[in-house]
């Protein structure tokens, strides 16, 4: 993926899954045809389970329903049960969220399946794009099947507005980690066997969820839980205003999703009044008609160098302050010990960015460690870092005590 506007190097920090390093090990589109046949290869169909009931009567961590579903590529003996529960939105709204729970072969250890809560990378933000709509849920063997081949049940949330009724409140910290949470409570509902315990592990989007859910339970104190992973996410949001001015075709992709999210957090906001150009006239399109692959498929075809960001205006708006306001890392305090990782070669994440975050969070005196991952990209980062991640989680079941928090890395 091309990354030649330094003026949104900042920007591109949390907003992609795919945007990403090696061309043959994560084949990219050459075309919005190519795209399109990309995603259909792997696309489920959007059935009535997805519609959620009344939630009167109900309470956010409510299982709504359930059911078993076979039509995963899940490693052999795999059982997939996807759930409808009840969660919150940024202002604490009542939604529905799906999220699916992959139970691993074999027989359950005396106090159940260690549980991992799975907080995934951006996929897009059209209701079609919940990974639990992808055969491969989106990750496949990107972490999240070794993890459930290393014994692990995996509590994977799509997010609200992903799957459910939207809009999906983009890289928003606050929904994000309300769903993840919540969807531990549903899934010990909807599946038995599944140990009282918790970790949260999230990549690129996810992991600002992830560092979101420790931030969270330093309140609510959930006492499973015992930490988490974040993965290429930490940057201070607040330059987002101070580095957007313009930006080629490259990067039109990432700017609807980003005026979507501030649009989901507050609907007064214009996505006209902030983009113009090519990102304007693909607005409609990647926001409803298809994913990540789409997007960029259809900003490949777009071929236009007009501006796509307005210079002034837009960020004064009560939306774009709220988003930064609330989805600043490192300043407050955690639950339980936070592991996290960067790849200093990444594209999508700029390196700089996850160490400022990294350095408040230290001398605040937070629980962090902070591990780089010389000359990796973004997915290859998340890739090559689970074993790492796997030894972690399980140093955090055994009761093992935290090493080098706060160290610096490699």
């Amino acid at each position: 993926m091309p990354r030649t506007l330094a003026a949104l190097s900042t920007l591109l920090f949390c907003v992609t899954l795919n945007g990403i390093a090696n061309a043959d090990e994560w084949p990219m589109p050459h075309s919005l045809a190519e795209a399109k046949q990309m995603e259909k290869a792997t696309a489920l169909p959007l059935t009535p389970f997805y519609r959620p009931p009344s939630l009167k009567g109900t309470v956010a961590g409510d299982l709504l329903h359930k059911e078993t579903f076979a039509g995963y590529n899940v490693p052999k003996g795999t059982q997939a049960v996807r759930i409808l529960y009840h969660s919150l939105d940024a202002h604490g709204k009542d939604v529905a969220t799906s999220a699916v729970v992959l139970i691993p072969a074999g027989t359950a250890p005396a106090h159940g399946w260690p549980v991992i809560a799975w907080a995934h990378g951006t996929t897009g933000v059209a209701r079609v794009c919940a990974p639990s709509l992808d055969k491969n849920l989106s990750y496949g063997e990107e972490g999240l099947f070794p993890m459930v081949r290393a014994g692990f049940a995996v509590v994977a949330t799509d997010y609200q507005g992903l799957g459910t009724p939207g809009p999906h409140q983009y890289i928003n910290k606050i929904a994000q980690s309300y769903d993840v949470i919540y969807s531990i409570r549903a899934a010990h509902q909807a599946v038995k066997g599944l140990d009282e315990r918790w970790v949260v592990v999230g990549h690129s989007q996810g992991g600002y969820a992830a560092w979101g859910v420790d931030e969270m339970e330093a309140k609510r104190q959930d006492p499973g839980f015992l930490g988490a992973v974040s993965v290429a996410a930490g940057a201070d949001l607040g330059q987002l205003t101070h580095t957007m001015a313009q930006a080629g075709p490259e990067a039109a992709m990432y700017l609807p999703y980003i005026a979507f999210a501030f649009r989901a957090l507050n609907p007064t906001f214009d996505p006209a009044s902030m983009l113009s150009g090519a990102a304007l006239k693909l607005y409609p399109s990647v926001t409803t008609q298809g994913c990540w692959n789409y997007a960029y498929g259809a900003t490949l075809d777009a071929h236009s160098q007009a501006p796509v960001v307005h210079e002034k205006g837009w960020q004064d708006h009560a939306a774009v302050k709220e988003f930064i306001a609330t989805n600043t890392l490192g300043k407050a305090p955690l639950a339980k010990p936070l592991l996290l990782i960067a790849g200093d070669a990444d594209r999508t994440v700029p390196y700089a960015l996850v160490q400022s975050a990294a350095r408040d969070a230290c001398a605040a005196k937070l629980p962090i460690t902070f591990h780089t991952y010389p000359g990796l990209d973004h997915d290859p980062t998340m890739d090559q870092s689970t074993p790492e991640q796997l030894a972690w989680i399980r140093a955090r079941y055994a009761g093992e005590p935290v090493k080098n928090a706060c160290a610096p890395s490699p």
